[in-house]
């Protein structure tokens, strides 16, 4: 649920006479945050949207090398008068979330997730340039410090997101996916030490990637998910488009399909700017 204010601010903003119109179709508009500070809410002012969202297609690279969706028309315009299709989908493919089930006995399934979670204060920490440099890049303790002096301390129960650069070659499977010839993945991730930084002296909530996973693709003891899932967050993987959102100041819209029992799923990512 929001904090006090909230849902009445969302509210008079989207039936402000004229929001949808003009060629932005996000003018701007005031709403209350769900975190408070310090106990009280803060109000921003959104003036438009960035979809962090791949679109999601059976060529999409997946970690397991096969298709995350598989399409089978039920209906067609005609002789049915609708159209419609049965959806296969792999709970981990495309931009998607990573419920604390996934890697815990015990966790939360994705329809047991506080849906005041999924609207959060978002943190984009840029490494793109070491990212260039070293495929197997670690998001560091340093690199968040380094964040901080420049933009400021990260809130609490933010989702702090790395921007590798890794979403351009979303479309190069080989490429997104690194895999050499010895079947190793190579793609940036969170350092576990940056990981338990965030948990315990930031108190995050999310962690979000713009590859495969939250570990690097060399990983093989997954320790940053193991870290991460099991104390009640969730992860993000295969965001898209962050090299579109500011550092700091933006709000993280996560909705997803509320399934029982699901130890994730397809996501449709909103930043508010």
């Amino acid at each position: 649920m929001c904090v006090p204010g909230c849902e009445e601010a969302v509210r008079a903003a989207l039936s402000r006479r004229g929001f949808f119109r003009g060629a932005a179709a996000a003018t701007a508009f005031a709403a209350t945050a769900v975190v408070p500070e310090q106990g009280r809410a803060q109000e921003r002012r959104f003036k438009g949207v960035v979809d962090l969202t791949h679109t999601l297609s059976a060529d999409f690279p997946t970690f397991f090398g096969k298709p995350g969706i598989a399409m089978e028309r039920q209906a067609s315009l005609k002789p049915d008068g609708f159209n419609a299709y049965v959806w296969h989908v792999m709970e981990h493919a495309g931009t998607h979330l990573d419920a604390p089930i996934h890697f815990s006995e015990s966790g939360a399934t994705a329809d047991r997730i506080d849906a005041a979670s999924f609207v959060v204060p978002l943190a984009v920490v840029d490494v793109s340039q070491q990212a260039a440099k070293n495929a197997d890049y670690q998001v560091t303790r340093s690199d968040l410090e380094a964040y901080e002096k420049k933009h400021g301390r990260i809130a609490e129960n933010a989702c702090v997101a790395m921007h590798s650069g890794w979403a351009r070659y979303a479309a190069d499977g080989a490429k997104y996916t690194g895999k050499d010839a010895a079947g190793v993945f190579h793609f940036p991730g969170f350092s576990p030490d940056a990981a338990q930084w965030l948990m315990t002296e930031r108190k995050a909530i999310g962690l979000a990637v713009d590859t495969l996973s939250l570990d690097h693709g060399a990983s093989k003891d997954f320790r940053t998910h193991y870290l991460w899932l099991p104390s009640g967050r969730w992860g993000l993987e295969n965001v898209a488009n962050l090299d579109q959102v500011p550092a700091a100041g933006a709000t993280l819209v996560v909705g997803m399909p509320k399934v029982k029992d699901a130890t994730g799923g397809p996501v449709r990512l909103i930043a508010l700017v």
